[in-house]
């Protein structure tokens, strides 16, 4: 397996770092230690990128990182250096761009040959231990390249020379020559014609549940009064609930389908995943009422607070989609042995609910599902009403949860990510707002306090914590997404500290990361380490971009403040980015938030009123219950509150000592009101 003697990964905290400190590689972590021996011994690098919950990474670290003799040969030849990238997203990006350049593909285990200068010269991903799938195996990798690197240096050189100027090439940027509110249309068409009408997503399998662009198309249509993005979203959202890639019995939504049905999922659940889902539910929610957006919505809040949730209240990062060496053990069943927990004829029930057979539909076992199934006709068929049915199969759930509760539980990445706790908090104040839960507030304030306790060194934010160690510089995710979850907090409670904090990150988030020549915001801050790039992001994976948030965090804090000078960065953002965007249009869907913002009409609401007015009450109770994200609301008791944060509003006044509301919309107020049931109307 690996071993008696430890790498130089054992002083490491990260999980995924020390999965590897037992491997007889000689890992390094990176740093100055590995480039410097790179460079007195004449030795190529050799750059291995993951994650602790990464599939593809424990098949190669099982067929190569613990092989005595791939481990010799790469300790004779290379130096070798492993990366988390969910803790150095900045090296992550830069060398998965290569790779994509170099490959026209991308994932991880990300594998790439460097210089002793950090330059690459060869990228790939997974590499089997012997030739298959038509990937060579990495043993006659690493023995080319290494015979490369030293019978042709000039070409490796050249090689390596070549791909650094191209990650550092720049485009020129006309500052007048912006996006226009076409690139929306066309983005829109993009995902209406790849649409899945069957099953509902967007292309075939492998499916991801990219919840921006049911984000995007919820905007879209309440921009446009097109329907057909409110069905696009509302359709993905229910069949990803219905699908294998929810966990029915213990909740959480795993990373992706690999199939078109979103039926059998790869089994690991990211926080990420399920807190970008949490918002997506919840605005799902705002515009439909569906009772079962919120019932999603509570059922992810439920999960992260069972299994991914720290005793001081930051979140966890991840779970492994393996259990015992092998992929989705934990989560599946075998039709007998539901039945033999349930009774034969509760378990009957419940596996016609779940869609559990004797044949099975994962390798002769079952993953849960709802898809296709129909609650009214099973109930009618055993003779109860729906609401008996729901509550018989939530008993069986919950027993079904206790026994699975003593298998072994998969690998938990338990370190705590500024950026991804960030986006968590962000879901969980939009979700107390709307479904007026308290605990989901509760649970935000705590991670946030974690956040600001313990992410925080000399004032600079910092990427991860982990057993009492913090580490990293904050990347623009980590500043931005932060920026977001204030935003979030503030629009839930309007406590003007929140919007104070929000207002320092954006100080901050501009002195590190904007870029004064060409617009836009780096990944990585100006006192960063100092990478062979400086990475700029707009496009959206799996999660939104730092630039993304950035920008419609942003309009929400020029929106509640007055700060005017914010849209004109977002503004130039618009020409930075244009040439890109218009490229493909729905692979920025979040940044185009944005822009729909700025052609939507804006509102800005004022309401001033004392704290047990039941009129003010029920006017934010509306208000915040609404899908209404082109207006920004500020509430207090005494307008002077407003005057260091938004003066714009210190002069407001209460009317006839009544709650009161001003309204203003594309920068022309109306006069104040209050008519409550008038004031919503308007707004």
């Amino acid at each position: 397996m690996g071993n008696k003697e430890p790498n130089k990964l054992i002083e490491e905290k990260s999980p995924y770092l020390q999965q590897h400190a037992y491997n007889p590689v000689e890992w390094h972590p990176w740093g100055e230690e590995a480039f410097e021996k790179a460079k007195r011994e004449n030795k190529p690098i050799f750059l291995s990128i993951g994650y602790s919950t990464c599939h593809w990474c424990h098949v190669m670290a099982h067929e190569s990182f613990e092989d005595e003799e791939t481990a010799e040969m790469l300790n004779k030849r290379f130096v070798s250096i492993k990366v988390d990238r969910e803790e150095r997203p900045d090296i992550d990006s830069i060398y998965m761009r290569v790779c994509q350049m170099l490959t026209q593909h991308g994932g991880w285990p990300l594998s790439v040959f460097l210089t002793p200068e950090q330059k690459p010269f060869y990228a790939g991903t997974y590499f089997p231990k012997t030739s298959k799938y038509g990937i060579p195996s990495f043993r006659d990798v690493i023995t080319q390249l290494y015979d490369q690197y030293h019978s042709d240096p000039e070409k490796i050189t050249k090689a390596s020379n070549q791909i650094t100027e191209v990650l550092n090439a720049k485009v020129e940027v006309d500052k007048e020559n912006r996006l226009s509110g076409d690139v929306l249309h066309q983005a829109f068409q993009q995902l209406e014609n790849s649409f899945d009408e069957t099953f509902g997503g967007f292309g075939g399998a492998p499916k991801f549940p990219s919840p921006h662009n049911m984000m995007f198309l919820m905007r879209y249509y309440q921009w446009t009064g097109n329907e057909n993005g409110l069905n696009y979203a509302t359709e993905t959202l229910n069949s990803i609930y219905e699908g294998g890639i929810n966990d029915h019995i213990g909740y959480g939504f795993a990373r992706y389908s690999v199939d078109e049905k979103w039926l059998v999922p790869h089994f690991e659940k990211m926080l990420y995943d399920n807190a970008l889902l949490l918002t997506a539910f919840t605005e799902a929610h705002q515009l439909t009422e569906n009772e079962r957006f919120q019932q999603a919505a509570d059922q992810i809040v439920t999960f992260v607070g069972r299994e991914l949730t720290d005793e001081n209240g930051g979140f966890y990062s991840a779970i492994d989609a393996d259990s015992e060496g092998v992929e989705g053990k934990y989560y599946i069943w075998d039709y007998s042995e539901v039945l033999n927990i349930l009774g034969p004829d509760i378990g009957e029930i419940f596996a016609e609910v779940y869609q559990i057979t004797r044949r099975g539909n994962f390798e002769e076992e079952n993953i849960p599902n709802l898809i296709g199934t129909d609650w009214r006709a099973i109930a009618e068929k055993y003779d109860m009403d729906v609401e008996e049915l729901e509550e018989l199969i939530e008993r069986g759930r919950k027993e079904l949860l206790k026994v699975r509760g003593k298998r072994v539980y998969p690998h938990v990445d338990d370190k705590i990510l500024t950026s991804w706790n960030a986006l968590m908090i962000a879901g969980l104040a939009k979700a107390s707002r709307v479904f007026r839960e308290t605990g989901y507030l509760t649970a935000a304030d705590k991670a946030l306090i974690f956040i600001e306790d313990k992410l925080y060194v000399g004032g600079r934010l910092m990427v991860r914590y982990r057993d009492g160690e913090v580490k990293h510089k904050g990347h623009i995710d980590d500043y931005a997404f932060l920026l977001w979850a204030y935003m979030e907090m503030f629009q839930t409670t309007f406590d003007l500290n929140y919007l104070s904090k929000a207002r320092q990150v954006k100080e901050q988030l501009l002195d590190l990361f904007w870029d004064n020549e060409q617009g836009g915001f780096f990944f990585s801050g100006k006192d960063g380490e100092g990478l062979i790039a400086r990475e700029k992001e707009v496009y959206d994976a799996a999660m939104p971009s730092g630039n993304a948030v950035a920008a419609v965090s942003l309009q929400k804090l020029a929106g509640a403040t007055g700060d005017l000078e914010l849209l004109d960065l977002i503004s130039e953002m618009f020409a930075t980015f244009k040439e890109e965007v218009e490229h493909h249009p729905s692979g920025f869907t979040f940044f185009l938030q944005s822009l729909i913002q700025e052609e939507a009409a804006k509102k800005e609401v004022v309401i001033i009123g004392d704290r047990d007015d039941p009129d003010r009450q029920r006017l934010i109770t509306a208000i915040q219950h609404k899908f209404l994200p082109h207006v920004s609301v500020l509430v207090a008791e005494e307008p002077e509150t407003f005057r260091n944060i938004a003066p714009f509003a210190a002069e407001y006044r209460k009317l006839e000592d009544k709650t009161t509301i001003y309204i203003c919309e594309n920068f022309a107020c109306r006069q104040p009101t209050t008519d409550i049931d008038q004031a919503l109307n308007d707004i």
